[in-house]
This record gives structure tokens, sequence and C-alpha cells, in this order.
């Protein structure tokens, strides 16, 4: 079993799933308004000193690609401007352990990479790939932070990492017009999601878009059904692999979602229709066509707001969110987030550490939305609306008390590998929702490979 800073892993059961039913009543009625009127980029002023790096170069890797790759380059320009030096973003693939590995193989790690498990940071602390972070990034985590998020960021008690990007994994985004077309209200309960997708299909809208191309859309969907079902004790037991993926809660979680994924009229698409939908897509087809949309739900975190900026449709107006519906006796709240880490001994890597442990970098892509950021110090007024406000309120007001995304823990051969381990044994189970045991089998012998044990 894998080692890690922290055994706190998926963001507030109960305190999130509270707050964040209050936060999203906002979601309907009026448009949301702006948040100020400077949307430039550029923070109010800054509220950390960053070193003079005249001169010098740094890269930056990330997986994000396209508006979200966008938006961060505007934080990197603000650095830039700041500091003097010059940055590359370069685009990583996943899995992004292997994309550095070749980099360092190669002699050219980037400077800083933002990782998007916490079972990378763990290997590239093993592999030595790692630098710990110095006392200036230090001194804005413990300024902007809570404990919970720092332990995240932290193996075996040594900082190596600043959590810059959080994420609500817990919510379903719909079209407002399909909705009303098929007089169908948000549900609360499993039971009325399918109640609603069946009236939704039967009006000739699918319910919903499913990005199955996508693995970790899966993992996301069976993670909320599994936490609200069987509840977090299980959660955290086969987040670390000391139950097995045959247990009967695992069991009873496939045969829930199977509900869903069974049904070839509720996906976009069909089957395989939803298995060549990749995530921008998903979102995308959701809201475009007026009432007539290709789905009239589409699940996934509060950085869908990213990709409904592509179309015509408005958030808080056109483009609504419910929380993922109650399973079990509670609604489920699943996180995930971004943790950013030096692989260089450089002056400029830490500095730019620093500068996104500060809130002067969060406050930038936050006015850009569909981002949600877990330092405390960024003021709620960045968020460009209501919803993407309230979500983030709620994530700062559950303090310390949070698990992580499941397969986000996992070593990376299980939980973060395209067309491997639980990403591809949940697209087999998308193609096939009736062959339960069968799911269960493979992710249990690709899960027991890969944790060793």
């Amino acid at each position: 079993m894998r080692k890690h800073g922290t055994s706190r892993t998926t963001i507030s059961w109960a305190a999130l799933a509270a707050a964040g039913a209050l936060a999203l009543t906002a979601c309907g009625g009026d448009p949301a308004p702006e948040a100020g009127p400077d949307r430039s980029g550029s923070p109010a002023g800054p509220t950390v000193e960053l070193p003079r790096l005249t001169g010098e170069k740094l890269e930056v890797a990330a997986v994000w690609t396209g508006p979200e790759q966008e938006n961060f380059t505007k934080v990197l320009k603000e650095f830039e401007k700041r500091t003097g030096a010059t940055v590359t973003f370069v685009p990583a693939q996943d899995p992004i352990v292997t994309f550095l590995g070749s980099k360092i193989a190669g002699g050219q790690p980037p400077d800083v990479a933002l990782l998007p498990q916490v079972g990378a940071l763990v290997s590239a602390v093993q592999n030595k790939w790692a630098q710990p972070v110095g006392p200036e990034a230090k001194a804005q985590l413990d300024a902007n932070y809570s404990a919970g998020w720092k332990e995240l960021g932290a193996v075996d008690g040594t900082q190596y990492g600043v959590y810059y990007k959080a994420a609500n994994k817990s919510l379903i985004w719909y079209n407002a017009k399909a909705f009303e077309a098929a007089g169908v209200k948000p549900p609360t309960t499993w039971k009325e999601l399918l109640t609603a997708a069946d009236t939704l299909s039967a009006s000739g809208t699918p319910a919903v878009s499913v990005a199955g191309a996508d693995g970790w859309t899966l993992t996301d969907w069976f993670e909320n059904v599994y936490l609200s079902q069987a509840g977090p004790e299980k959660y955290d037991q086969l987040a670390r692999h000391e139950i097995k993926w045959t247990d009967d809660s695992v069991k009873q979680a496939l045969t829930t979602l199977g509900e869903l994924f069974g049904r070839k009229d509720f996906l976009a698409g069909g089957p395989d229709g939803a298995l060549s939908t990749e995530f921008p897509k998903s979102v995308t087809q959701t809201f475009t066509g007026g009432d007539r949309p290709a789905a009239a739900m589409v699940f996934e975190g509060d950085f869908v707001a990213v990709n409904i900026a592509q179309t015509e449709a408005k958030v808080g107006e056109d483009a609504l969110v419910f929380p993922f519906p109650a399973v079990g006796a509670k609604a489920p709240v699943v996180s995930g987030g971004d943790v950013a880490v030096a692989l260089k001994p450089s002056k400029g890597a830490q500095a730019l550490l620093t500068f996104l442990a500060s809130p002067d970098a969060a406050e930038i892509q936050a006015r850009e939305g569909g981002f949600i950021s877990p330092n405390k110090a960024v003021s709620p007024a960045a968020y460009p609306n209501d919803i993407q406000r309230d979500i983030a309120k709620a994530l700062i007001a559950a303090g310390d008390d949070f698990r992580f995304d499941m397969s986000d823990q996992a070593p990376a051969a299980f939980g973060g590998t395209p067309g491997a381990g639980e990403w591809k044994a949940l697209q087999d189970f998308l193609a096939n929702p009736s062959d339960v045991a069968g799911a269960q089998a493979k992710l249990e012998a690709d899960a027991a490979k890969a944790y060793g044990n």
C-alpha cells in the first residue's frame, strides 16, 4: 500500500453537501451578475513580493488544454510581468508521471509541473524528482490554506506541493430549456434522477451526455455513487485497497450505476456514442441546439463552466446546476485538485510556487470562470457569477473535513492511465453494464497489480 502525507481524502462529505445544497439554490432564476468591472486578468494589487528574475527562463507542464490552458497562461503572463522571467507552458499527456519521466530521462525536466493526482505527487517524490517547498511558498501556504490542503501536498511530513486548483466533482449541469420543455425539475435522489431521465428521454431529448472516451469521468460517476451508497468509511478503505473491488459494496454501486448506463435511450448517442465522446464535447453538445440539445444533462465538476463558455449558453440562465443526487442517506461530494510541484532547485521555480500559493494568481484565473481555488484568501468577488462564487464559498467552509477523488489517490497505473486500469474497466462496463461481476474481477485484478497487494 502506498504511503502519502494524509489519510483525509474526499471533500467534506457532510459539510460540503449541506453547504453546496444551500449554495446551489442560486442556480435558478435571474442570470448571475458579473463580479466587478475588471476582467482584464490583473489583480487589484499585489499581496506577495516576488524576486526579480530578469533573463530567467521557466517551463511549466500540465495536462490542461483549450480554454483551461489559455486561462492559466494569463496567470503565467502576470508572473512574467512581475518578475521579468520568461515562462513557457508545456502541454503534458496522461499519465503525467510517464510524460515527466521521459522529460527527466532526456535531461529536460520542466521547472514546475501541475499534477492532477495525489498518486502522481507521491511518485514524483519517490522518484526523487520533486523539490521541497521553499520558505517563501511555505509562508503563503501557512497564511492562505487550511491544514488539510497543506497535508495533501505533503509526503511523509515534508511539504512538496501547492494545491493551486480544486474541483467539486459532484455537480450535474443541465440545459434549462430542455428541462422546461419536458416539465422536469432537478432531482435530489437517485430514484428521482432515473425518473427525470425517463421523462426527458420520452420527450425526445436523451437524458445524459456521458464522456465515455475519457475514462476519468467514469471514475467520477462511480465514486459519487459509491460514496453516497457505501459511506465514507468504505470509501476510504477502497481508496487504500484495504477492501477488494470484488466486495459487495462495489457490486451494489456498479449495479446502481448500471440503472443509468444500461438504458441506451438515456445516453446521448447510446453506449457507442458515449464511448466516442470526449469530455469537452460532452459539455458543448448539452448546451447547443436550444431546447433540443444532444442531451439534457452532463455530469462533472465546477470546471464544466469553462466548456459552457465555448457555447452561446449563459451560466446561471441557460446552464444551471444541481448537486449530485443522494444514492444512499446523504448526497455525495467528491473533490479533486491540481498540485504545483518544483522539479528543479531553482529560484524561479520556488518563486512560481510562491505566486501560485498566493491569492494574486488564483484571482486571475477565478475571473475567467471554470476555476475554484482552495486558497481561503481569494476574494469571493473574483468569481464571475453566483454559481461559482457559492461553490467556492462552500469549499472553503468545509475546512479540513475532507476526502479526495479516489482514482486520483491510486497508483497511476490503476487510477490515472488512459486505456488501462480503472479507466478501461469502467469503459468496458459502460459498453456492457450488465456484466457487473466481470467488471469487478477486472478492477480487482488491475488494482492488486498496481497496489502490490
